[in-house]
């Protein structure tokens, strides 16, 4: 699969997700293990949490910073996923990083919209959520309900009453 195609596999299979009434914590938790239930299902080495290759700001130097989730693949190169609400320039420049040392680079993007477009070669998949007093929705695109058919109630239209008797 080419970086296109991973972000659009990965795409469609956040968008069977739903979700109601969750906290910021758990939409991202929830997001992060669906990332990677995504990975396991292609086949590929999941690592959560996996180094990164930048470096974390002084006084930490000495350390990496770590992305949400990064996939081995048997074929082609591994695939790091950012899982983020806010937009965050420190994650597009982490994510630049990344693909710089020829990793894919995905960036799971959540909330209510809009969503800016990263720099390239940035893959960006989002997942539009509803926000109610501090707590997240997500409920998949259902198609509308069925109404009966003309005929079944006789082929006639039936007057409903504006008040009650």
């Amino acid at each position: 699969m080419n970086d296109d195609e991973l972000a659009a596999s990965l795409a469609a299979y956040l968008g069977r997700l739903t979700f109601v009434d969750r906290s910021t914590d758990e939409v991202t938790a929830l997001l992060v293990d669906a990332v990677a239930a995504w990975g396991e299902s292609q086949g590929f080495r999941v690592y959560r949490r996996a180094t990164s290759v930048v470096p974390l700001p002084a006084p930490y130097q000495h350390r990496h910073s770590v992305v949400d989730v990064a996939c081995a693949r048997r074929a082609g190169r591994p695939i790091v996923i950012e899982v983020d609400r806010a937009d965050r320039r420190r994650t597009v420049e982490k994510l630049l990083a990344e693909a710089g040392a020829g990793r894919v680079a995905l960036w799971v993007r959540w909330g209510p919209g809009p969503f800016a477009a990263p720099p390239m070669p940035i893959r960006l998949i989002t997942c539009e959520v509803a926000v109610r007093n501090h707590r997240h929705s997500q409920l998949s695109a259902r198609p509308a309900p069925q109404h009966s058919a003309p005929g079944r109630l006789g082929g006639q239209p039936v007057e409903l009453p504006l008040t009650a008797d």
